[in-house]
């Protein structure tokens, strides 16, 4: 049975459940939809992207989500094989070192430093106690960041 597809946010013009990107599917409003949960979870190794391909539909992502009122991204970006990360990742906390992505992403977490009870993670949850139901993404996970947005 095939698996039903979650929706996370509202269209502001019918009021159904929607796609962040993308027109509605039920009366094909293009208007920016409204966030229904916290947190947006982000793959950005789906499909196998380059460098520049993964980049470049994060930041796409990253500037509906800030429209649509999501306050928190959990961004998987993958490892890598290399022993010292992939460059996807690489880019990606390149431009967030870089202070790239203000004013959109006001804080930043790189997986590996999120560890219960430390003082990274508990920072995190005094800042967003929501994160807290998707640490399974996170925690301990050299290939994700958590962004705190706005």
């Amino acid at each position: 049975m095939p698996k039903e597809k979650t929706y996370l946010c509202l269209c502001l013009d019918c009021g159904g459940q929607r796609q962040l990107i993308g027109n509605c599917r039920l009366c094909d409003s293009a208007q920016t939809p409204e966030a229904i949960t916290e947190t947006l979870i982000f793959n950005m190794e789906l499909g196998y992207p380059t460098i520049e391909e993964a980049i470049d539909k994060f930041e796409s992502y990253l500037d509906a989500a800030y429209d649509a009122g999501f306050k928190s991204m959990v961004v998987i970006h993958g490892y890598g094989s290399s022993g010292s990360g992939g460059g996807i990742k690489q880019t990606m906390r390149r431009h967030l070192e870089g202070n790239y992505y203000l004013p959109k992403v006001g804080s930043y977490y790189f997986g590996e430093d999120l560890k219960v009870g430390n003082e990274a993670f508990e920072e995190l949850l005094k800042a967003r106690s929501s994160i807290k139901k998707n640490q399974s993404h996170f925690l301990g996970n050299a290939g994700t960041s958590v962004l705190l947005l706005g």
